[in-house]
């Protein structure tokens, strides 16, 4: 295996102590050129993604990650955390869990691909009232 290049660590540091108030310390992670996704989203170039992060946090009432495990090796790594976070219009505001796993490509020691992989059910749709429901019923019956 090839040595993990620095900015996994870093990464890994950054997303630990992530808030709202701090957004700025992100741009010395991402490569200009940083092509984002998620299952919802994708966002190309820092600009952008920096945009993206900074109206994402303010309508979020808390959002943190716990990182849980990360496999390096040379250019590309894979970070699994969870997110911690509340949203006035999801679950009545309370405090929200989703898991998901983070794909890293490297490129001049920074971000040029980042891929979120997440169950965007789980972050959204089951925190809607009504429509939580359906969803958790028919996750139950599958």
């Amino acid at each position: 295996m090839a040595k993990p290049d620095p900015v996994i660590h870093q990464f890994v540091e950054v997303y630990s102590q992530l808030s709202k108030d701090h957004l700025s310390v992100l741009e010395n992670l991402y490569h200009p050129d940083v092509i984002f996704e998620d299952p919802a989203h994708q966002v190309v170039g820092w600009e952008n993604l920096h945009a993206y992060f900074t109206r994402l946090f303010k309508t979020v009432s808390e959002c943190r990650f716990e990182i849980h495990d990360t496999v390096a090796d040379g250019q590309k790594a894979y970070v699994e955390w969870e997110m911690i976070f509340s949203h006035p219009r999801l679950s009545g505001g309370a405090t929200r869990k989703v898991h998901g796993c983070s794909r890293l490509e490297i490129q001049d020691h920074r971000i040029i691909r980042h891929r979120d992989y997440f169950d965007l059910g789980e972050m959204l749709y089951e925190g809607v009232p009504v429509l939580g429901a359906v969803v958790r019923q028919i996750k139950a019956r599958l």
